[in-house]
């Protein structure tokens, strides 16, 4: 998972360049007027695995916006060790609980070189932050009977991040980006491991973006 991510992050510039050539070739440059209102849905990928979020965005002028998202991604111990039985099940050692995340941030987004670029290429920095209910089941049981003996526990956290929307439709949205979560417990944390409690969560998110424009 993390050559896939360095790939990727590696790959972003050159995809950003190659989407700006397209942009110079649309024959009216003027700008676009894209619609003040997006939704969707983020596919997310980190060292811990996959996410899946929700966003809902509103633009209040040309360059910034308003956002919020909520999203559920599992987290893990950085000593977690996997390994696979003669069956091929996966056997974690002194795994006690999964760890899910589900923050419910709010936040904020400033379009980059808005005078530079065509409207094909809008990059962006945003900021965020909010509330995080971190769930935890337990490892021994199997996935879905496990959620039945969740535990929760709530926190507070938030990212900064970059990344782009594409093109020039407006009733479609692309993008993609990534984040830094950052959520901190200021107690004894969640368990997670035997000998181990989680403090601090979050990491690096890549986040495939994909909503609509109303």
């Amino acid at each position: 998972m993390k050559r896939i991510l360095i790939y990727i992050f590696i790959a972003l510039p050159a995809g950003f360049g190659y989407a700006q050539e397209l942009g110079k070739i649309v024959e009216d440059k003027r700008a676009t007027s894209f619609p003040p209102d997006a939704y969707g849905m983020d596919i997310m990928f980190s060292e811990s695995g996959f996410g899946l979020g929700f966003f809902y965005r509103h633009s209040f002028s040309d360059r910034w916006k308003l956002h919020a998202d909520f999203s559920i991604s599992e987290s893990k111990d950085q000593g977690e060790v996997e390994y696979y039985n003669y069956w091929g099940e996966k056997i974690v050692p002194g795994k006690v609980n999964r760890v899910f995340l589900l923050p419910l941030y709010a936040g904020v987004q400033y379009r980059l070189f808005r005078d530079a670029l065509t409207d094909n290429l809008r990059p962006y920095i945003e900021v965020g932050g909010g509330p995080t209910l971190v769930l935890t089941t337990p490892y021994e049981r199997e996935f879905f009977s496990s959620l039945g003996y969740a535990q929760a526990k709530y926190t507070a956290g938030g990212y900064v991040g970059f990344g782009a929307n594409f093109g020039l439709s407006r009733e479609s949205l692309l993008g993609i980006g990534m984040r830094y979560y950052h959520i901190q417990f200021f107690d004894e944390g969640v368990r997670s491991m035997e000998n181990s409690r989680l403090k601090e969560l979050g990491g690096v998110y890549l986040i495939l973006r994909l909503g609509a424009m109303l």
